[in-house]
């Protein structure tokens, strides 16, 4: 019941109780992988859902994706006490030039959501930082978002520079953004195309696959 409490608690945006049930779930012994499985990721899951369905809209999915990095927080200790694996590595980032970030923000709450750990690189980034912290962390994913059709093209710039720096033999490349399209995509050689936050988690479990 109280699994119940929790996931209705994230499909409202509950922040305090995501906390409260999260932290009630753990002091009944019940394993973190268990809350986050049943509890936050499934919530997660039907939070994109009624996106894509036309119940909820980008403000619904923020406020929910809040209140479950909230929970999430709490459970990192016990994930890592019982080695829970992640569902893989994602680096994200807004490309060079463009200062938009609700939108790889609300992405990266989402892939957390689905159990991703996701490195977050921020905005303006340049090429050479992604590619140092693709060398560093060794991601199974790279997400580039771009607001703008004027910096779109340094989607580009960037996945022809990460060729040319070896960094791709096991790493793919996803876009998004406003302005980008599956032809646009499939043009650069991106391995992947989301066109909303919710669909970022699909089109990502199908590339680590």
């Amino acid at each position: 019941m109280e699994m119940k409490h929790l996931f209705n608690a994230v499909l409202k945006g509950d922040a305090e109780g995501v906390l409260e049930h999260v932290k009630s779930l753990i002091d009944s012994g019940i394993l973190a992988d268990n809350i986050l499985q049943d509890g936050l990721i499934k919530a997660m899951g039907e939070v994109g859902k009624r996106f894509e369905e036309g119940e909820f809209f980008v403000p619904e999915m923020l406020i929910a994706a809040r209140a479950m990095q909230g929970g999430l927080g709490l459970l990192k200790p016990y994930l890592a006490a019982e080695d829970v694996k992640s569902s893989g590595k994602i680096i994200i980032g807004t490309v060079q030039g463009d200062l938009h970030d609700i939108g790889k923000n609300l992405v990266g709450m989402m892939l957390e959501g689905a159990g991703f750990e996701v490195i977050d690189l921020g905005v303006d980034v340049k090429p050479e930082e992604l590619i140092d912290a693709m060398v560093e962390s060794e991601p199974d994913i790279v997400c580039l978002s771009a607001l703008l059709t004027t910096t779109m093209q340094n989607m580009e710039k960037a996945i022809e520079m990460m060729k040319d720096a070896g960094v791709l033999k096991n790493t793919k490349v996803m876009v998004g953004g406003a302005p980008v399209t599956q032809e646009y995509a499939d043009e650069i050689g991106a391995h992947g195309f989301a066109k909303d936050a919710s669909q970022a988690t699909s089109v990502a479990k199908n590339l680590v696959m």
